[in-house]
């Protein structure tokens, strides 16, 4: 029996294990806390810092996977080189989660060794190097940390006064050990989009409709499929997207995420090297197979006959309303009353102030009028967790 070692046990892992589930395959669920989404779908668990290196290669050699699944950034990925080298499969690849834990990496690769365009940036370790990069970028400008997720220590600078506060709170929200950010011009963009891309063991590159996505903070709120983009953008933000993914090696699904300008130029922004927040969409029946199911699929070197859009759709996330390490009293009826309607709890053992508790999807036909969905999904979406 094939065994998968999944490191990071949020809710996307938590999917991508029932994926794995109906596809007979042993999975192990590691996070730094016990009882993580996922875990509670896999056979087993280990709780860990994945940060530690030597607790990492422990976990390995006791479970001796055939398959390695990073979900998150805060992994020793220097560690997974010597695993792929005794012939553990890494998703999508040693080199891929090397690059794409902090943002430096993934930014000059993508920007000065493919010559993708990208926003204007620059590093910071210091706040005096932070202050004369601003003075390059120019206001407004974003601030991030170089290794973070789910939006922590993003933030937008409009003056100098901002300053200070912007640098002390990327650093602060900064994961793992890497204490560096990233300042780049701000892009006045139309909208955002994210184009799930399939890399295959033995076929072609595959790409999902494009879904749009609204994001608060860096951390994703809402998203919807199909997007609408030209033909000719659409066409661009692929050939980028298979160019950033065939450097960086490996089988899987990818979200790689762009700005669409009021122009109409696409703008790469960030990648990341598997399922993706935005991509929870694909739960609520718009494409033929979920992106879970398709980076399983990938990882396993199964055949993945077409990708579809089945269904115009739309998800909005539930977060949580207070600190409290007792769980809510989930209402499901107002949103279940609602015909092609599906939620998702995900199972989180403890509520923190906009956390991520739970999705909403909503769907139609094909042509649905996906504003109209977006608005439904949100409205059912703040029906969940009751004030």
């Amino acid at each position: 029996m094939t065994k998968i070692l999944l490191l990071g046990s949020g809710e996307l892992g938590k999917e991508f294990v029932i994926a794995a589930k109906r596809k007979g395959i042993y999975v192990v669920a590691c996070d730094r806390y016990d009882n993580a989404p996922a875990m509670q779908v896999a056979d087993e668990r280990e709780v860990f810092s994945m940060l530690d290196g030597d607790a990492l290669e422990a976990v390995v050699r006791k479970h001796k996977p055939d398959i390695i699944v990073p979900e998150i950034e805060a992994i020793r990925t220097e560690r997974l080189f010597k695993f792929e080298e005794e012939g553990i499969q890494v998703v999508p690849s040693a080199r891929a989660v090397n690059y794409t834990m902090n943002r430096r990496a993934i930014r000059d690769l993508a920007a000065k060794e493919l010559g993708l365009r990208t926003a204007k940036y620059f590093y910071a370790k210091t706040l005096e190097e932070f202050r004369n990069a601003a003075k390059e970028i120019g206001f407004p400008c974003v601030v991030k940390p170089l290794m973070s997720s789910s939006g922590h220590g993003q933030s937008y600078v409009h003056s100098d006064e901002e300053l200070d506060a912007a640098f002390h709170e990327a650093m602060e929200g900064s994961r793992g050990d890497v204490k560096e950010v990233i300042i780049e011009e701000f892009i006045d963009f139309d909208s955002e989009f994210t184009l799930l891309t399939v890399t295959q063991k033995n076929g072609q590159t595959l790409f999902c409709p494009p879904i749009g996505h609204v994001q608060k903070g860096g951390d994703y709120r809402e998203s919807w499929q199909p997007y609408t983009i030209s033909e000719e953008a659409l066409k661009h933000a692929q050939e980028m997207a298979d160019k950033v993914t065939k450097a960086l090696t490996g089988a899987g699904i990818w979200g790689v995420e762009f700005f669409l300008t009021k122009q109409g130029e696409v703008i790469f922004s960030e990648l990341s090297p598997r399922p993706h927040d935005t991509g929870m969409v694909t739960l609520g029946h718009t494409t033929n197979l979920s992106e879970f199911e398709l980076h399983l699929r990938a990882i396993l070197g199964l055949p993945i006959a077409g990708i579809h859009l089945e269904h115009a759709g739309a998800s909005a996330v539930v977060l949580a309303k207070s600190e409290d390490k007792q769980l809510p009293e989930y209402n499901l009826h107002d949103a279940l009353c609602e015909d092609r309607t599906r939620v998702r709890i995900f199972g989180k053992p403890e509520q923190h102030i906009g956390r991520r508790m739970g999705v909403v999807l909503c769907y139609g036909d094909k042509d649905a009028d996906t504003t109209a969905l977006r608005d439904k999904a949100k409205r059912l979406a703040s029906t969940i967790i009751p004030d």
